[in-house]
């Protein structure tokens, strides 16, 4: 549920704060007074397009901040993959700040991507304005529609579907491979014996390239080696550290047992003695040690040389150069047996289409079963919404070629008149028909999925009287199942609010902006005898909005 939205600084909007409550949540306010600017602020936060000039003149930020409150264990459980923590009860608090044309994006504190969010946000929310009611004429939304009204029993087939027609394509796409003549296949033959050779014959071990390489620095640069240890050497031996060290110990000894103070210099003099006499002993074992061979510095870089021109040719490490060598044992053990392998994929791709169409015919049958309670369920739902003689079906033909959602190709079937004959949905529906036609679809969805909130926009577009009645009905009845925020201008909806807020356009310190305010009954009232009367406002009118409202209240 969406508890609370914040916006600031955004188009005409300079500081709003709202609350929303569970069930209908109506905004209404003069046209103009900026409904569209909250609306689009919400979408905003929830990730759609934001453009720097949203962002009022003479601030520094624009902020759209959105508060829900997750109860259901599930769709946390998809929040928490998706990324969300939930450090501190059930909220999820969605901010996105706008500065310089730069959006910063924090979901419980922590940052995320556009695409992120978006995601996020369908577990939420759903926004339903007049552009969502036109997907209802694109056809191919409909099979999308009737396969999520079918919930899992169809995802479950669909996934098997999917399986085996990815599995199907990529055989399709081994069986190119052997689209060759003999000529070609004994020349990739010929290639591939010569590319497995060499690489067995090179013995190759893993770490080896590795090995080699510090071996080829020390060797190259023994020489240098040698002469700064041989420095080092005299700096430290007898002639140096260590036979001046001596001295001072001979000389402190006959110093000693006339202070007891010395003995400490003595012991670390001792000790410096010690120590410099082991370095002359490492430093003279490693020289007598350290030798220079060229011939094995050139057997090292020849190793080296073939192992590079092997990285560059098969692969940039010795495993996958390995890995290679097996591939190509794969692919020549194939090209050996020509004729046995490709038969037997042949075998392997009819059996993958036999069990293809299979499960593509139990999918069919799946959805012609959803598509019947799907349409009659439908057709309750619309003749609530004043469609009094309404027809509808999902028309079923066979698709042209194998697809990963199956054989079907879907469209909606309709007649909203009496006499009429049913015809494709997309051809007979006003845009206020299919405001009402989403509202029906989505009141019959509404127990498929787990959003908390729905937003309705614009679905009084095209309607009035006994029509807009009926859509309040059917918008109270939804409200009874997931929250809802409608906007709307028309007092036959607005009277039927659980939670009524008033938006409007006020002038502040010389600057326009829009202001959104929670209304009392009485309040409320008023608002609906604004809606119904207009400029203005006579007891009458007044009168007809208290009846209204009671009206509404009757219908709960």
């Amino acid at each position: 549920m969406l508890l609370n939205v914040h916006v600031k600084n955004l188009a005409l909007i300079e500081d709003v704060d709202v609350c929303f409550d569970e069930g209908l949540n109506i905004l209404s306010g003069e046209t103009g007074a900026g409904k569209s600017i909250i609306l689009g602020s919400i979408n905003i936060a929830l990730g759609h397009k934001a453009p720097k000039e949203m962002v009022r003149d003479g601030a520094e930020y624009g902020l759209a901040e959105l508060v829900f409150s997750v109860d259901d264990e599930d769709t946390k459980k998809y929040l928490k993959e998706a990324g969300v923590s939930f450090d501190d009860g059930d909220d999820v608090i969605i901010s996105r700040k706008i500065v310089n044309g730069r959006s910063i994006i924090k979901i419980n504190g922590e940052t995320f991507s556009v695409g992120e969010l978006k995601n996020i946000a369908g577990y939420l929310i759903n926004i339903h304005g007049q552009h969502d009611s036109e997907t209802l004429l694109h056809r191919n939304k409909h099979l999308e529609i009737l396969d999520e009204y079918g919930g899992e029993d169809i995802a479950i087939l669909k996934n098997d579907l999917k399986f085996l027609y990815d599995s199907y394509k990529e055989l399709n796409e081994k069986l190119d491979d052997f689209q060759m003549d003999e000529e070609e296949r004994l020349r990739e033959m010929s290639l591939l014996e010569f590319q497995i050779e060499e690489i067995t014959d090179a013995n190759l071990t893993v770490g080896e390239d590795d090995a080699l390489e510090e071996r080829f620095k020390f060797m190259s640069n023994a020489l240098k080696i040698a002469n700064v240890l041989s420095e080092i050497h005299e700096t430290v031996g007898g002639n140096g550290a260590l036979g001046n060290i001596g001295k001072s110990v001979k000389e402190i000894g006959q110093i000693v047992d006339y202070d007891s103070n010395l003995v400490q210099i003595q012991n670390q003099l001792f000790d410096l003695e010690a120590i410099c006499s082991d370095v002359e002993r490492d430093l003279s074992s490693y020289i007598n040690k350290l030798s220079f061979d060229e011939e094995e510095t050139m057997e090292v870089s020849k190793r080296l040389d073939l192992i590079n021109r092997f990285k560059a040719k098969y692969g940039n490490t010795i495993e996958k150069i390995k890995t290679f060598a097996i591939k190509s044992e794969e692919r020549l053990s194939v090209l050996q047996n020509f004729g046995e392998e490709r038969e037997k994929l042949i075998n392997d791709i009819e059996n993958i289409k036999k069990e293809y169409f299979k499960t593509a015919a139990k999918l069919t049958e799946a959805r012609k079963e959803k598509a019947e309670v799907f349409a009659g369920r439908l057709i309750e739902a619309l003749t609530e919404l004043n469609f009094m003689e309404v027809r509808f079906e999902v028309k079923f033909e066979d698709a042209s070629d194998m697809t990963a959602k199956g054989m079907d190709v879907v469209e909606f079937m309709i007649s909203t008149n009496t006499g009429e004959s049913i015809k494709p949905l997309a051809e007979i529906a006003s845009g206020g028909e299919l405001s009402r036609i989403m509202l029906g679809l989505k009141s019959i969805m509404a127990d498929k999925d787990r959003i908390g909130t729905m937003i309705f926009d614009e679905i009084d577009s095209g309607i009035s009287g006994r029509t807009a009645q009926k859509v309040s009905e059917r918008l109270q009845v939804l409200s009874k199942e997931h929250q809802i925020i409608c906007i709307t201008h028309l007092p036959q909806i607005a009277a039927m609010a659980d939670n009524h807020y008033l938006i409007e356009k006020n002038v502040k310190n010389g600057k326009t902006v829009t202001e959104i305010t929670g209304l009392s009954e009485d309040e409320s009232v008023k608002e609906l005898a604004r809606m119904l009367g207009g400029m203005e406002i006579t007891e009458n009118v007044l009168a007809n909005a208290r009846e209204m409202k009671a009206f509404a209240k009757s219908k709960k």
